[in-house]
């Protein structure tokens, strides 16, 4: 294998020189700008990212800015990225960082690895980048690219797979480590492309890559998930009160979408008649109880199937935070989930 990659190494080089995205976590090797940009852009596409990060920055441009910042303004920025722990972690380690090394950023990997939210492959990336070590960044473009070249039949999924394709670029990493792993990055989102339908016309490195060479583009990665999904059904609140502001609350500080705000939900579906029970239950007299219509929305393990409600209500009780329309969009995170029907209003 290393023999094999070896091959890859100059040409993507060149090629990445060449074609390179200028995007604005590009434009110098400040840890914190691509730290940032790392954690943003993990399991969502990076033109949504673009405005995130650019808005991110705009409001907290410094790490100092990031580690002082509240949680409710960091979550309000981080409103429609999801995976919420991401800002959490982001939060703690800028803290740590500050009251700990001085608020001078780590430079190596065995450090970075020691932060809240840093795993292997964002620690690689920032080391590599912003401090020139030579050590992979492994993440799941850089597995498809890699399988494919080398022709593995093994499951990208597993953890040990992970680790031998890390081994296996540990041992031809060049000195331009940084630049090795963004080709690498770049190559798998914008050429190399998922589902069987890469750009192999426009590969630099097709003449070296296995999978090409023997058809195999479509086969390979093999991605084999061991989880089973859950399906969870719910019931959503759109509680409108006579002063025309909506009910939310904030959810528990654990589990799913832990310390977010939220619209008012139960567990499995409820009839109109049902409801109007529940509702008295709570003290909430309900004036008028208006379907919405079903939404789903796609967790990492679990997929909420919600049926919402409009509900007016006779008066606002103190069971929830009653906010209005304009109240809730500049001032509170509401996880995407809810956002079919906090559009109702």
């Amino acid at each position: 294998m290393q023999e094999h990659l070896q091959k890859i190494v100059s040409p993507l080089l060149v090629w990445y020189a060449k074609n390179r995205k200028d995007y604005l976590w590009r434009q110098d090797k400040d840890p914190y700008h691509v730290w940032v940009s790392e954690i943003m852009l993990q399991q969502t596409r990076i033109e949504p990212v673009k405005a995130y990060y650019a808005r991110f920055m705009q409001a907290l441009p410094t790490l100092e800015d990031l580690g002082r910042v509240s949680e409710e303004q960091l979550l309000k920025l981080w409103e429609g990225l999801g995976y919420y722990s991401r800002a959490r972690n982001l939060h703690k380690a800028a803290q740590m960082i500050l009251s700990d090394c001085g608020g001078q950023f780590p430079q190596t990997y065995r450090e970075l690895r020691k932060l809240p939210g840093i795993g292997d492959y964002t620690a690689g990336a920032i080391a590599s980048i912003c401090f020139g070590e030579k050590v992979p960044a492994v993440d799941g473009n850089i597995l498809r690219v890699v399988a494919r070249i080398v022709g593995s039949d093994k499951n990208v999924l597993l953890n040990d797979t992970k680790k031998e394709v890390t081994a296996w670029l540990q041992a031809v990493m060049p000195s331009a480590s940084g630049d090795f792993n963004e080709a690498l990055m770049e190559l798998g989102e914008n050429i190399c492309l998922p589902n069987g339908s890469p750009l192999c016309e426009s590969c630099p490195l097709q003449e070296y890559c296995t999978a090409y060479q023997k058809g195999l583009t479509e086969q390979l990665p093999v991605r084999i998930k061991t989880v089973k999904r859950r399906q969870q059904e719910k019931t959503v609140l759109l509680l409108v009160s006579d002063k025309g502001r909506i009910a939310i609350e904030k959810r528990g500080d654990k589990g799913l979408l832990a310390g977010m705000y939220q619209l008012p939900n139960e567990d499995g579906y409820y009839t109109a008649e049902a409801l109007w029970d529940k509702l008295l239950s709570w003290q909430i007299e309900p004036l008028e109880i208006i379907p919405l219509g079903s939404s789903k929305h796609i967790f990492t393990h679990i997929d909420w199937l919600m049926e919402g409600f409009r509900v007016r209500v006779a008066a606002e009780n103190g069971r929830f935070l009653w906010v209005t329309p304009e109240e809730l969009h500049a001032h509170y995170a509401l996880p995407t989930a809810f956002k079919y029907y906090d559009r109702c209003y």
